[in-house]
């Protein structure tokens, strides 16, 4: 399971209610949008949720890296010593900056949730 996964999708814009805004004469008054009601809005994309995927899958990569670098240096590989323990360090800091990440979203998440409408 995903730390991400128990935050709730969010409410697409045709879900919002929408309602003409009297504005100041001489201005056009504010309109519904283009689509029709009940007909779900099709996304443009996620560019967030692609980011987010990437940097796991980097962090991934720097994991699997360490991991057989390692292993070869187990083996009795000429591996440089040297290069094991940059590969564990990178995998260490890319992981923390992760959990950072899902900590920092996971806040503003809990921010969210405690604003009152």
């Amino acid at each position: 399971m995903s730390p991400l996964s128990s935050i709730p999708s969010a409410r697409l814009t045709a879900d919002w209610p929408v309602s003409r805004i009297d504005t100041t004469p001489g201005l056009p008054p504010v309109a519904a949008p283009a689509t029709a009601p009940n007909q779900p809005a099709t996304p443009a994309g996620d560019p967030f949720g692609q980011w987010l995927q990437r940097f796991v899958a980097e962090v991934n990569q720097h994991q699997q890296a360490a991991a057989q670098t390692v292993q070869a240096l187990q083996q009795g590989e000429p591996v440089p010593l040297h290069q094991a323990v940059i590969a564990m360090e990178e995998a260490s800091v890319s992981f923390q900056l992760m959990v950072e990440v899902r900590n920092k979203l996971l806040e503003a998440y809990q921010e969210l949730m405690r604003l009152q409408i």
